[in-house]
């Protein structure tokens, strides 16, 4: 604990702050510090042989998580495999019957609520109903102090470096900032908020202790 910096102190108070108020609204949660615990906590979740699919994330990316499944011994619905347009939409519907579906959340309020954004649905849908469970995995910078905070963050800074991702014509793509659009191409099109998980357990929380995906 001596070792300890002032920083990290507060992150890990904090993040077991919000393990509490997650597990009071029936999440699963745990809080660890790196990126190495939070990929062993994941797997632990996962069984061998049994399907796998996930959202756009860059967060399970960093943690190693997607090669650990893809070569680990599960059914894996990789999407980003697929050869054609067409071969990706039959995987993300697939991804909607899958024993364990992997994401992150776009913010996270310290009193247990999930905000999210999607541009197709199909990953919220996915969070809401569907795969058998859900594990996500969130870095301490997703914890905002409200609801309201945590969509405000979804909105005015995730949305518009998400955007960045895609071949968009948006203007959060132009100028890094939300404006609030109704363009058809909005990423923007369906905002989530998860306030309890149903049933219990059903969505796992991996809060770590370090800054992960934006």
């Amino acid at each position: 604990m001596m070792n300890q910096t002032p920083i990290q102190l507060r992150t890990d108070k904090l993040g077991e702050r919000v393990v509490k108020a997650l597990e009071r609204r029936h999440f699963e949660a745990c809080y660890c510090r790196t990126k190495e615990e939070a990929r062993k906590i994941a797997l632990s979740y996962l069984p061998e042989g049994s399907s796998v699919a996930w959202g756009g994330s860059v967060s399970i990316e960093e943690i190693g998580l997607l090669d650990a499944v893809r070569h680990g011994n599960y059914s894996v619905i990789d999407r980003d495999a697929a050869y054609s347009p067409e071969e990706k939409a039959q995987k993300m519907h697939q991804a909607f019957f899958c024993d364990t579906f992997l994401t992150s959340t776009n913010a996270l309020s310290e009193d247990g609520q999930l905000v999210n954004i999607d541009g197709n649905g199909n990953r919220v849908a996915a969070m809401i109903y569907g795969p058998k469970q859900v594990i996500i995995v969130a870095g301490i910078n997703k914890v905002t102090k409200t609801v309201e905070d945590a969509l405000v963050r979804a909105r005015t800074v995730a949305a518009p470096i998400n955007a960045q991702r895609f071949p968009l014509k948006t203007p959060c793509l132009e100028t890094g900032a939300c404006a609030d659009c109704t363009r058809e191409d909005s990423i923007c099109a369906y905002i989530v908020t998860t306030r309890i998980c149903r049933p219990a357990g059903k969505i796992k929380v991996i809060l770590v202790g370090e800054a992960l995906g934006f």
